[in-house]
């Protein structure tokens, strides 16, 4: 009997951390083909080539497709999915997979699944479920959904969410965030260990700080944004900062380019870094003192090491909350407000014993239980067909 092949995309260092174990699951299943397609900014130098560290974890790239441009308009954002919706219809072709596997709600998705639809091929897809009225993403992430044969929602929230829209509930499974197995099977990093790679010594105050850019929004509003946030940073000369880069939306490019800037001016407490990599940015959220910007991490991942995040801005805006999130405006004063009541021991002790809505389980089981759903769901012809369920008490109208 042939193994069941699954084709798992992967365009940036964050879905790849959020797959990681569940791509461990699938390439250690004697029944299973890993087909790990890898693109977007991960064959980018710019963005640090993180499909060095994807090969460096042991992990055989089946595919590599280029759909990313030297830019960071819209123009380039829609080339670039034309790009993946080429390059990905040739490649389905002829890696001929049983399933695609899709995380998130990112733009290069969205045409990877038309792709897939299009050739027959079922979709599975995480994330689902979410809201993020800040970012263009919510749009990619229900487009998505549609188009989904299989549902990974992280919470039950985001997995009634997803039947609001029509899908059956047996083919909509709440196992939480896979991304948070790493919490309970990845050898963690000591606090020596990260401020020699940091090279800050973590005796004062310190923050990570991710801020990506809020796409929904004209282009002319990111440049004020970036600014409020680092005249905060100036305001606290006490507060180390790691920045992280920001992703390869559309005006990240610009933005990577004032936090460089901001850092040369401050060296003596700023580190900027293409990519941590997932155990060096969760020791960062284990270790740090705080997190400041718009990251979906400082919402589903940040709440398991209790770490105050300062969520900057109407990105994220939408998504389900932890108590360790303080929402502020995108102001200077709201950003400085936010960071001082982020350290302020009174709140720090309010979420120490607080637990993360995004781990159903908590027991670093949810990679292993979306696997074996992966492995066993029969894959005929209902697959592929999409019904749709309506809600008790609206009545269809022919």
């Amino acid at each position: 009997m042939s193994r069941r092949r699954l084709w798992v995309l992967t365009s940036t260092r964050a879905d790849y951390g959020l797959l990681y174990w569940l791509l461990r699951e699938i390439d250690g299943d004697d029944d299973l083909e890993l087909q790990l397609a890898v693109t977007g900014s991960h064959l980018s130098a710019e963005f640090g080539e993180t499909v060095k560290d994807i090969e460096r974890d042991g992990f055989h790239v089946y595919r590599r497709m280029e759909i990313l441009l030297s830019s960071d308009t819209r123009i380039a954002m829609t080339k670039a999915m034309g790009l993946a919706m080429l390059s990905c219809g040739e490649a389905l072709a002829e890696d001929r997979p049983d399933m695609v596997v899709l995380l998130g709600d990112r733009f290069e998705i969205v045409p990877v699944a038309l792709a897939a639809v299009t050739h027959g091929v079922p979709v599975a897809h995480l994330h689902g479920g979410e809201t993020s009225r800040g970012a263009l993403d919510d749009y990619f992430r229900h487009a998505v959904t549609k188009l989904a044969s299989l549902h990974f929602p992280a919470t039950e929230t985001y997995r009634r969410r997803i039947l609001q829209m029509g899908e059956s509930p047996e083919r909509v499974y709440n196992y939480g965030a896979p991304g948070l197995d790493h919490l309970h099977r990845s050898e963690p990093v000591s606090r020596e260990a990260l401020s020699e790679v940091l090279e800050l010594s973590l005796d004062r105050p310190t923050a990570i700080v991710t801020y990506h850019p809020v796409t929904i929004e004209s282009d002319r509003a990111t440049a004020s944004p970036v600014s409020a946030l680092l005249a905060a940073l100036d305001a606290r000369p006490d507060l180390q900062v790691v920045f992280s880069k920001a992703n390869a939306d559309a005006r990240g490019r610009a933005i990577n380019t004032v936090l460089a800037q901001w850092c040369e001016a401050h060296p003596e407490r700023s580190r900027l870094f293409d990519n941590l990599g997932q155990r060096l940015y969760h020791a960062c959220l284990h270790h740090l003192d705080l997190m400041i910007g718009n990251s979906s991490s400082g919402l589903v991942e940040a709440p398991s090491f209790r770490l105050p995040v300062v969520n900057v801005g109407s990105r994220q805006e939408g998504r389900l909350l932890a108590d360790n999130v303080i929402s502020v405006a995108d102001t200077v004063a709201a950003i400085s407000q936010g960071i001082g009541q982020a350290l302020d021991p009174a709140f720090q002790a309010s979420i120490a014993e607080m637990s993360n809505p995004y781990d159903h389980f908590g027991d670093g089981s949810a990679s292993r239980r979306i696997k074996d759903v992966l492995k066993q769901i029969p894959l005929d012809v209902a697959l592929m067909k999409k019904g749709f369920v309506d809600m008790p008490g609206i009545a269809a109208h022919d």
